[in-house]
């Protein structure tokens, strides 16, 4: 039998017992990652599908999966032969799951469903309560983890040690982080806040680990009082070197399985809880305390305010930063002076391509790893949006076509996301046409002045303007922001259609990454890192820029110089002209010579 079909019917097999019509899997883990250790990997485990975003639902007669267009072609290969159906997010004619639950249990009496609260945040339980409740009055059960009692083999919570992250590349004690985090809670009449979220956690206490593959993070959380912090972590996770570097910043330490004890104990009136962040499960605790202590503890149910905090970079790292791009821009210029010429010899692949970027990277000073897994698509591979080549993937490269490879590295002083797409020989007209396009929304967004405070929805339309008049779309968002050697996704502002207010301030960084994915044929996207800066003030207010952090050229092979504005050919040649007094100077003849080509005018 199948694996995935037979962990089904273990699962049926708890749910008759528990009386349960449904159960719902995440994505997430107790502290709403977007990567998570492989402990709580349950709809994968459940499932098959290893994307990094989707949610698994799993009736007594039926099984759907969930998940958004970059998985749709990966998700199809990866549930065929199991129960699952591929439910496509924002695909007109796809039911939300409690539309496609209350389908499905249209026929069962009292219908219960099931999920961990351990592992889904507070605002997604309570949107789902009520979205349940309107299809039928369908409850919703939250004390349950069935992969306790299904997954045999399931890993361990990771117990690796934590590391000190020093003040000459934080910029910033630990102990006035939270000074400053306490300042910010007592805006929101809060006197504490649980934090939950890891890279939060990483930042405020300038540590770092390895639990969750590249993401420097560790597994943990923070509560903070009016006089307290109390770290709840694995006690073997601490060196004696990070044990005293905590106690000398007055924090305390606990055992990470104690966390819902010490928020019972917790003694301030009032407690942050942020509800995109915490989950359920502790959410429901504090509650109860509430309850007991008969209504002293008022919950405050607000953003968390160390998001904005880590998002405004200091002088310190951004200093870091511009060093990380330096070094990674290194290793990208020697990885595509070496690329064609290589893929001209035969033997390369998607996969061979993928190993000597990262081997080079390591080769630079400060290398920690990579900060996601590289995308290195050929062809019609590049349309699927994050294609990750396996052995039973990988093709060979030809010296004709497009490669996208989209890749990034950890620093110790900074966090990299880059992507360039590649002619490896000749192109299609459609291929350059669409090359061009892309790159002019890119450079429209790079070299965009906006006011101080507009959300990165307000000028996402920047990007997409030259592929809309052209009846071209792409799907995911233009730009996240990006981690201090954290992780490479780092929130809350991001330029997307979607709304979201987050506002842009000078200090953040963030992507540029517009793309095209044609299906079965190729993709394009272009990106760098940028960091926002201040661009001045007039009489109607302070406005920002961008200022481009990633130091590498953009193939100018695929380029239709007939569809870009003068603006946008000195736009680009102003950068290369950056790109090449930056990387020059560290490079030896053969490399410079190749630069200089690369960097040349358009």
């Amino acid at each position: 039998m199948n694996i995935v079909n037979q962990r089904l019917e273990d699962l049926r097999e708890v749910m008759r017992r528990e009386h349960l019509s449904a159960f719902i899997f995440p994505s997430t883990d107790p502290h709403q990652g977007e990567y998570i250790p492989d402990h709580w990997k349950g709809r994968e485990f459940i499932s098959g599908f290893n994307g990094s975003a989707g949610t698994a639902v799993v009736t007594m007669t039926s099984a759907a999966l969930w998940t958004d267009s970059r998985y749709f072609i990966a998700a199809e290969q990866q549930l065929r032969d199991t129960e699952f159906q591929l439910m496509k997010l924002k695909m007109p004619g796809t039911p939300t799951i409690p539309q496609w639950l209350g389908s499905e249990l249209r026929n069962v009496r009292s219908p219960e469903v099931g999920l961990d609260g351990m592992v889904n945040s507070v605002s997604e339980v309570k949107e789902l309560i009520a979205e349940l409740r309107k299809e039928g009055g369908i409850t919703l059960r939250t004390n349950l983890d069935p992969l306790a009692l299904i997954w045999k083999d399931r890993p361990a919570i990771p117990s690796n040690k934590v590391e000190i992250f020093p003040l000459e590349r934080a910029g910033e004690t630990a102990h006035d982080k939270i000074a400053r985090i306490r300042r910010a809670l007592r805006e929101q009449h809060a006197d504490g806040m649980l934090m939950t979220a890891l890279d939060d956690i990483a930042w405020t206490l300038n540590l770092r680990g390895t639990d969750v593959h590249c993401n420097p993070v560790f597994v943990s959380y923070l509560l903070l009082s009016s006089k307290d912090v109390t770290l709840f972590i694995d006690p073997d996770k601490l060196t004696p070197e990070v044990s005293a570097y905590l106690k000398s910043e007055g924090i305390r330490v606990d055992s990470y399985d104690n966390v819902r004890k010490g928020l019972k104990d917790y003694f301030e009136y009032t407690i942050l809880l942020d509800p995109n962040e915490v989950n359920y499960t502790l959410y429901e605790t504090v509650q109860a305390s509430k309850l007991k202590a008969q209504g002293s503890l008022s919950v405050i149910e607000a953003e968390s305010p160390v998001k904005r905090m880590k998002t405004v970079k200091n002088a310190t790292e951004i200093k870091g930063f511009r060093q990380a791009m330096l070094r990674d821009g290194i290793a990208m210029v020697r990885f595509l002076c070496w690329l064609k010429p290589a893929v001209a010899l035969g033997g390369q692949t998607e996969i061979t391509v993928d190993q000597k970027l990262t081997a080079l990277r390591a080769e630079q000073p400060l290398f920690r790893g990579i900060s996601f897994d590289t995308i290195a698509g050929y062809q019609e591979h590049g349309a699927i949006v994050h294609y990750e080549a396996t052995p039973e993937t990988d093709i060979p490269l030809r010296p004709e076509g497009l490669l996208l490879l989209d890749s990034g590295a950890q620093y110790l002083d900074g966090t990299t996301d880059i992507t360039r797409t590649i002619a490896l020989g000749p192109v299609t007209d459609e291929q350059r046409k669409v090359f061009t396009l892309v790159l002019k929304g890119h450079l429209q967004l790079q070299n965009a002045i906006f006011p101080e405070g507009a959300s990165g929805t307000q000028i996402d339309a920047i990007a997409r303007m030259p592929l809309w008049k052209n009846g071209l779309n792409y799907l995911h968002g233009t730009g996240h922001g990006v981690g201090t050697y954290l992780n490479v996704h780092e929130g809350p502002h991001q330029i997307r259609m979607e709304w979201k207010p987050a506002p842009l301030r000078a200090g953040m960084t963030v992507t540029d990454e517009p793309g095209v994915y044609l299906a079965n044929r190729f993709g394009v996207r272009l990106e760098n890192t940028l960091l926002i800066v201040d661009a001045g003030e007039t009489e109607l207010g302070r406005f920002l820029k961008f200022d481009p952090l990633t130091l590498c050229p953009i193939d100018k092979a695929p380029i239709d110089k007939t569809l870009m504005t003068d603006e946008e050919i000195q736009w680009l040649n102003d950068y290369h002209q950056v790109v090449y007094d930056s990387l020059s100077p560290f490079l030896d003849a053969s490399e410079n010579d190749w630069l200089r080509d690369a960097c040349a005018p358009l």
